[in-house]
């Protein structure tokens, strides 16, 4: 096969954008001086809030007394539903989540009380003493549970196109499945804390880890009834979110502000880790029904999926979880008849909520396992049968009515990775040593990523920006983007030094804040640089041309005359110094600082009809994994990886690589290793790092390449990069294939019965029902 040809981009000299420059806090973060809400020197009376839990995962709070708690020395206040001044409720938008269970109890570890103490200690020991009567019941704890008992968070939602049951039923070949994908724990390494500090007249600043600064400081007025204005929330930086901080951050900050309104004191909540497994939600399991009709080249014809999503006691955020893997059950491949139909399922567990990806890993590993059956039924390589289903130019709309305009660059990208990982003569490598190896079996697998990127509530695609220019040519920015390690921070920060023509250390960052930029939308979505970046060219970019236009005025040049760079304005063929330039501006009465705003173009979506453009664009990739397994014991390890990001034209290539190795990692966790066990009591028995075990670095392949495709942005997106937080994530699909590969091996006639995560323990039992022998 040729090589084929790589889009050609030009040239463009920037200072600061588009290079790879580190990350604002790196040093801090390896020296252990960046300040994190723990470290921040606590006010004089600082209390300390601990919670107290439901041992029950399902039925009616009969009584609760909490009179032997008060008694305990240090205990300053006990808190429970009746001192609640406005609403009990810390839901993100279906009023279905109280701060504290009042009646109902909806898991095993639900918030029945507070307890605010002296010292955190003696907060964590008196909610042991409360007494409790529960009318207990049995909770639905799986899937099934909830389809027998016909309960939902939200309604059932389908959308498709064609007849797809008639074009399965006419295809020459047909193949139906159950395939099961776990959840994933978030594992930040901070865990959730909050801390509130009473302000006069009722205000209240709350120091809060969340992606969501300003839905914290809505649901803190809800609950307090009080103003919006009332509250700030501050964020300088998160010790990771992954989306477990988009919505669920919010109870505890709540909490911390009732606390501190209950006592006029500052209150400090900071979860232990086992608690926080316990009282925070995770990444939505799904049992996936699934239907294909194809030829035997393995196009398919028609496709029907039910994505069964167990959601937990709440809605929380699966409306747009469940919508996103729904959108995202296509993948990159063209389905002429194609059905997606979709239930919310009420489980009596912790709600589920936001991971990195956001639903769509879930529904895009589904129609990866597909294909991979209609390889092993055809007898075709994977990777050919995915390129035969691939979009392509008259081929080139999603179920949901989307076209996909970058057809080429999907299919260029892949065959590039092909070449670049040699992946067909190390098919051939495979199958021989396979063939000599009757214990130790190795697999492969290319798999290509296609992820849409916008928030799905189209309101939610807007962002703001604040900008001061100071006289001595300082700049203050900030904005409503949050910084969980991602790098988000330095990456505006380089837009507003590019867009000045100044150093990046003239850019001061400054931490997200509520009394800053208001009404913002979370960082979520990997939409922070494209949305934040975009606020905060607009609003640096407003100064600039006032700037210009002193500058023109003043020196009687024009204005297409004048531009900024090396930390100097150069006017006609004299320059001074950008500080200069903003001393006489000041002197002229010229304001020197600006709120950007920026929405983003384009998106629309019908949901009731269920079509409509709901992403701005899409970012693309591929990863080809190579695994060994031992089929004796299902031990295995990834020997290598090899990986092809399409980020358009990269703000910063170090950090957007980080992210796609990061994101890869943790991807490679959730389906390997990472598995979520709960008792049928409801209780979480993977509730710490003894039990749950997430990638380490012994789990990094030694061979691992990371490459940046040269592509560029079709829509006007910031410097025209694309979006890197969250597609990485299903670059991991490739590994979870490759281990089906190694398994399918033993019998390749028959199909792999492996669910995600393929646990070693999984794996054996794949290998023993291959080998005739299942296990019990």
């Amino acid at each position: 096969m040729n090589a084929p040809a790589k889009p050609m981009i030009e040239a463009e000299v920037l200072r600061h954008v588009r290079q790879p420059l580190p990350h604002d806090s790196g040093l801090k973060h390896v020296q252990g001086s960046a300040q994190y809400i723990d470290d921040i020197r606590e006010p004089d009376g600082t209390l300390h809030v601990a919670v107290g839990q439901s041992p029950k995962a399902r039925g009616r709070l009969v009584s609760l007394d909490v009179s032997a708690v008060r008694a305990v020395p240090g205990v300053v206040a006990v808190l429970t539903a009746a001192d609640i001044p406005g609403k009990n409720d810390v839901s993100p938008a279906f009023g279905d989540d109280p701060l504290f269970a009042d009646t109902a109890i909806g898991f095993l570890g639900q918030a029945l009380f507070a307890v605010v103490a002296t010292s955190r200690d003696v907060a964590r020991r008196a909610v042991k003493q409360a007494v409790m009567a529960i009318d207990a019941e049995a909770p639905s704890i799986t899937v099934e549970d909830a389809l027998e008992r016909g309960e939902t968070v939200l309604p059932d939602y389908a959308y498709g196109r064609g007849d797809p049951e008639a074009a399965i039923g006419q295809a020459p070949l047909r193949l139906d499945g159950r395939f099961r994908v776990g959840g994933q724990e978030h594992f930040y390494l901070e865990g959730q804390i909050a801390l509130a500090v009473p302000g006069e007249d009722g205000d209240i600043h709350v120091y809060s880890s969340t992606q969501h600064p300003t839905e914290v400081q809505h649901v803190v007025a809800r609950v307090l009834d009080i103003p919006d204005a009332y509250v700030t929330c501050e964020t300088r930086r998160m010790g990771g979110g992954f989306g477990g901080k988009e919505s669920q951050a919010t109870q505890w900050a709540v909490t911390a502000a009732l606390a501190a309104r209950a006592t006029g004191r500052p209150c400090k909540l900071r979860l232990d880790r086992d608690d926080d497994f316990i009282l925070t939600g995770k990444r939505h399991d799904f049992r996936c029904d699934w239907s294909v009709g194809f030829d035997r080249d393995g196009r398919i014809q028609g496709y029907a999926v039910d994505l069964l999503a167990r959601c937990g006691y709440s809605a929380d955020l699966s409306s747009g979880v469940v919508d996103r893997a729904m959108f995202h059950a296509d993948n990159a491949y063209w389905m002429p008849a194609v059905r997606i139909a979709s239930k919310r399922l009420k489980t009596n567990t912790v709600s589920n909520t936001a991971f990195r990806g956001f639903g769509g890993p879930q529904g895009m590993l589904a129609i990866e396992h597909v294909m991979d059956r209609i390889a092993w039924a055809t007898g075709r390589d994977p990777l050919d049968v995915r390129y035969a289903n691939f979009y392509r130019e008259a081929e080139n709309v999603t179920p949901y009515g989307m076209e996909v305009e970058e057809t080429d660059t999907l299919l260029n990208l892949v065959r590039t990775l092909e070449q670049t990982s040699n992946y067909r003569a190390r098919r051939e490598e495979i199958a021989a040593f396979n063939a000599s190896s009757p214990i130790m079996k190795r697999g492969l697998a290319l798999t290509p990523v296609k992820f849409g990127i916008s928030f799905t509530l189209t309101h939610m695609n807007q962002a703001g920006a604040l900008v001061h220019v100071y006289q001595d040519g300082s700049v203050h920015l900030n904005h409503g983007g949050t910084e969980m390690g991602q790098g988000l921070y330095v990456k505006v920060a380089q837009v507003v030094a590019e867009e000045f023509g100044i150093a990046l250390e003239r850019v001061r960052i400054t931490a997200t804040t509520t009394a800053k930029v208001p009404n913002t939308s979370p960082t979520a979505a990997s939409s922070g640089s494209d949305l934040n970046g975009m606020a905060a060219r607009v609003a640096a970019g407003a100064i600039k041309r006032r700037m210009t236009a002193h500058a023109a005025e003043a020196y009687g040049v024009p204005e297409d005359q004048i531009a900024f760079r090396d930390d100097r304005v150069f006017v006609g063929n004299q320059s001074l110094a950008f500080d200069e330039l903003a001393k006489k501006c000041i002197a002229a009465r010229v304001p020197l600082s600006e709120a950007g705003h920026y929405k983003t173009p384009k998106i629309t979506w019908d949901r009731a009809k269920g079509t409509g453009r709901p992403f701005f664009y899409f970012a693309y990739g591929a990863a080809c994994s190579e695994v060994i397994v031992d089929t004796l014991t299902g031990e295995n390890r990834l020997l290598r990886a090899d990986i092809l990001h399409d980020v358009g034209r990269s703000l910063n290539p170090a950090i957007d690589i980080g992210q796609i190795e990061g994101g890869f990692v943790q991807g490679m966790g959730w389906l390997t290793t990472e598995e979520l066990v709960f008792s049928r009591d409801g209780r979480l028995l993977t509730h710490a790092p003894s039990t749950y075990k997430i990638p380490v670095a012994s789990d990094v392949p030694a061979d691992f390449t990371v490459a940046l495709y040269p592509n560029e942005n079709r829509e006007e997106t910031i410097y025209r990069s694309k979006a890197v937080g969250e597609p990485p994530i299903m670059l991991a699909n490739s590994v979870f294939c490759a281990l089906a590969d190694a398994v399918h091996a033993l019998d390749p006639a028959r199909p792999v019965p492996l669910d995600a995560p393929a646990t070693p323990e999984a794996i054996l039992r794949a290998c023993e029902t291959l080998r005739g022998r299942p296990m019990g």
